[in-house]
């Protein structure tokens, strides 16, 4: 990590074969965020993996949180090991680190923030689905821990293209730089 003059840190988030696929679209951003990491690695940029993830059953998940009790079902039919594996386009290398959240926000439940200090980052640059999920959760309590943040519009996807083209384009822009992945790729390391 030495080499990363920039305290700059890539987050793909989310970016599991089971979720990708029941996600419409997701060669696209799978794509592009394949490009995104390897611009990572070329420049020294660490690559920081999040996903969500439970024990065998989900006794994390609570009844009184409405979205996870909505896909508890299918938590509970995949196998722990299945549900976080990241799809094969997009693996981790060895000295990559892979954080589990518990939650949407990539800091929820997770070692995120001491993995971010650890490495002195101060700018991180997300991709994932959702754009309104964990993308959004994560801008909003990266910026209230004062990060500086990237979103990459295209390396970023949601079920429904104008929820995505509103973030991106009208909330995002308040509170992060919104790049394309060639337009990250073309800034100075």
């Amino acid at each position: 990590m030495s080499n990363n003059k920039n305290n700059t840190a890539l987050l793909v988030m989310d970016m599991q074969t089971v979720m990708l696929g029941m996600f419409p679209g997701a060669a696209a951003v799978t794509g592009n965020v394949a490009k995104a990491i390897a611009n990572a690695r070329s420049k020294g940029i660490p690559v920081i993996y999040v996903v969500v993830g439970f024990r065998q059953g989900a006794p994390e998940i609570s009844t009184n949180n409405k979205s996870f009790m909505n896909a508890k079902q299918l938590i509970d039919s995949v196998p722990a090991a299945e549900l976080i594996a990241i799809h094969p386009d997009l693996a981790p290398k060895e000295n990559e680190c892979v954080v589990v959240k518990r939650r949407v926000s990539a800091f929820s439940g997770s070692d995120l923030q001491v993995l971010l200090s650890a490495f002195r980052i101060e700018h991180i640059v997300l991709t994932g689905i959702a754009t309104s999920g964990v993308v959004l959760s994560t801008l909003s309590e990266a910026a209230d821990k004062d990060y500086r943040i990237t979103v990459l519009s295209d390396g970023c996807a949601d079920r429904t293209e104008e929820v995505h083209q509103f973030l991106t384009t009208k909330l995002f822009p308040g509170k992060a730089d919104v790049l394309t992945v060639d337009e990250w790729q073309q800034e100075k390391a």
